[in-house]
């Protein structure tokens, strides 16, 4: 097994993101981040069949005295759900789970936020251990603390800040990862560099090409940058009182087009999150040209890299631009009921602005 790498995340909870080939079967390791003897395995029903039953077997062979149940949902965004929540208690019920049990969330975004809300609320609060299996969550939903639930109305308005125990990104399980959701991993992956990293952006240009293909070393370089980004801010900002909203680059257009899609998570025509979120971040740099804030040229390198790495870069045809500045209106990071919308001055530059005319939003939208 190739040596893993770490990185720290501190702050009054501080967590070791770990990354490398191999570490689902590494029992011992994944056995020592549960405090007592009650664990939920939470997975979906793409990733249970493939690693569920070697995780399960790999902890018990480890901590015999583990009392350990698998808990599968269905797979999908439209599934992230209250109701989905529901059995997640119903089973943490079901296995006796007390204040010292670890829920461990095996899977992609959805499992981690839904897994990871069922951690924050079980008895006000149990230990989560984070397996990602996507690319898309290794980088980003995994770290930093963020759980939460979809309604209807919106991405995200139901959750909790709960920092995980630890994460464990097995990249191996990115060779089972289908080439779409590889494709709108990279979507998060190029957003740091967008937001704050001119020199990763100009490495994720000349690694293009062996991130596509899924080479090891590559991908591998990618997630530790890209953790390395996420951990220092979230250290220096873990409420997302300030600079940890810089992370959320492109999400707001980008959750506004899933919210309207009904979070369709993959269907024919619906766009996954990575997808969304590579659409909003060239709205949001569109947006910071139509300001005056930055170069169009620095646009059209942004959407040649999305391009390049396979990533849609328009709003999908048929979405009532009215309906997308509605959902807008309904973004956590609004204030007094002001669109506050992260925008750039260029690559490597994203900055906060607190109150952006929604007239100029529109505009764009029925544009794009």
């Amino acid at each position: 097994m190739s040596a893993a790498r770490t990185v720290q995340v501190g702050g009054s909870h501080p967590y070791t993101i770990t990354i490398g080939p191999g570490l689902l079967q590494d029992g011992a390791a994944l056995a020592a981040h549960a405090r007592g003897r009650h664990v939920l395995l939470a997975s979906d029903t793409q990733v249970a069949p493939l690693y569920a039953a070697g995780v399960e077997a790999a902890l018990r062979a480890a901590r015999p005295d583990l009392a350990i149940a698998t808990h599968v949902i269905p797979a999908g965004e439209s599934h992230k759900t209250l109701d989905t929540l529901a059995t997640t208690f119903d089973a943490l019920a079901a296995l006796g789970a007390t204040r010292d049990a670890t829920v461990f969330a095996l899977g992609g975004g959805v499992v981690g936020d839904l897994a990871g809300f069922a951690a924050a609320c079980w008895m006000r609060g149990v230990d989560c251990v984070q397996l990602p299996t996507t690319l898309l969550s290794m980088v980003d939903s995994s770290v930093g603390g963020k759980t939460a639930v979809d309604i209807p109305q919106g991405k995200n308005l139901v959750g909790a800040f709960h920092p995980p125990r630890a994460v464990v990104a097995d990249t191996a399980t990115l060779r089972t990862l289908p080439p779409r959701e590889l494709r709108a991993g990279l979507a998060e992956v190029v957003k740091y560099g967008a937001l704050g990293d001119l020199l990763f952006f100009q490495w994720l240009e000349a690694e293009r090409k062996a991130l596509l293909a899924g080479d090891d070393h590559a991908l591998a370089e990618a997630i530790a940058r890209s953790c390395e980004h996420k951990a220092a801010i979230v250290e220096r900002d873990p409420l997302e009182k300030g600079e940890r909203a810089l992370l959320n680059l492109g999400h707001t257009f980008g959750h506004a087009i899933e919210a309207e899609q009904g979070y369709s998570g993959g269907g024919s025509e619906a766009l996954v999150h990575g997808e969304a979120v590579a659409v909003g971040m060239v709205l949001a740099a569109r947006m910071s040209a139509a300001l005056g804030m930055a170069p169009d040229g620095d646009t059209a390198r942004l959407e040649r890299l999305l391009e390049a790495l396979g990533l849609p870069t328009r709003v999908p045809a048929g979405l009532d631009p009215e309906a997308l500045l509605a959902r807008m209106r309904l973004d956590k990071k609004n204030v007094a009921g002001r669109l506050r919308l992260v925008l750039w001055r260029g690559i490597g530059r994203a900055e906060v602005v607190p109150d952006v005319d929604e007239a100029a939003v529109l505009a764009l939208l029925r544009d794009a």
